[in-house]
Order: structure tokens, then C-alpha cells, then sequence
């Protein structure tokens, strides 16, 4: 097993969840795929998004480092930038590359698990994701994924609900 998925999994160990890590060879880089692998629908992929929040006015062309935050979100939804701004408290949002996204929370985009970050960021998860009772995350590769009901990905994350779905 690669060694982001064994990071993930002993990070799940350390708050207390047991799970079973699975790796599809072909990849889970987008929630169709990952749903189609698994045999589960595209509302029950975690899209793990790291976003970086602020204020001023070079905020919103991402030339200011703001605060960065992350969001789950279904994987049938669109995240709504103004709505997770909102959530955190700041004026915008905004995408962040995969350089800062492997920064701040130690795995590449694709890859990040809603545990086990290298770096404290407050966490927000969308409520139409916590309509399912199960759902899966990855793994810490975009190869690897897991099945965590979503009152484990509450207590685990330590995410905050808001409604974060573009409408």
C-alpha cells in the first residue's frame, strides 16, 4: 500500500476509526469515477476542496494568501465560492493550486483525506453530504479511498455543516 494511504489509515487509528483502505489501480481522480469504481452514487464521493479565504480586494485573483479552509463536498455538487466564504466569515474564496494544496495538507489534490492534514485549517462540510449515511473519501492517493458513515466524518474532521452546494 503507498505510503499516503498507510499515513491516512494510521491517522483514522488515532481518532479512534478502524477502516479498510481500497486501492483501484485505474484511479478515483474525480468523483464519477470513484462512484463507478465503488458501485456507490456520485452523492456519496467526498470532494475534499482546499480553498484559501480573505478579504482584500487581491483576494479574489488568489495574489494574497488569505486563510486556508476545507470543504467537503457531495460529489454530485458544485461548490458555491460566495457561500463558503460566507460560512468562514470572509468576503471571498478561492481555489488554491496543488502546491499549496500539498502544503497545507500533506497529500495531492485528489488525494486529500478529510484527516491526518500536516497543517490545523478549520474544515466546513456541505449538508447534502450529510444526508447519506455512508460515504467515501480518499485515501491520500488518487488510487485510494474509504467508507466512513457521515457522523464519523463530522467527528472526525471536526467540520462544520453549512450549506455550501452552488443552487
Amino acid at each position: 500500500m503507498h505510503r499516503n494511504a498507510i499515513a491516512v489509515a494510521a491517522a483514522a487509528r488515532a481518532l479512534g476509526l478502524d477502516i479498510d483502505v481500497i486501492e483501484f489501480p485505474d484511479g478515483t481522480r474525480t468523483a464519477e469515477d470513484a462512484a463507478a469504481a465503488i458501485g456507490v452514487t456520485v452523492g456519496q464521493i467526498v470532494k475534499s476542496l482546499v480553498f484559501a479565504v480573505g478579504a482584500d480586494a487581491t483576494a479574489a485573483h488568489g495574489t494574497s494568501p488569505g486563510e486556508t479552509v476545507v470543504a467537503y463536498v457531495s460529489g454530485s455538487n458544485q461548490l458555491d465560492e460566495l457561500a463558503l466564504a460566507a460560512a468562514t466569515g470572509a468576503e471571498r474564496a478561492w481555489r488554491v493550486d496543488a502546491n499549496a494544496v500539498r502544503a497545507a495538507t500533506g497529500f495531492p489534490v485528489g488525494g486529500v483525506p478529510p484527516f491526518g492534514h500536516v497543517t490545523t485549517m478549520r474544515v466546513f462540510v456541505d449538508e447534502d453530504l450529510l444526508t447519506h449515511e455512508v460515504v467515501w473519501a480518499a485515501a491520500g492517493t488518487p488510487r485510494h479511498v474509504f467508507a466512513l458513515t457521515s457522523k464519523q466524518l463530522l467527528e472526525t474532521s471536526g467540520a462544520i455543516p453549512a450549506r455550501l452546494a452552488r443552487r
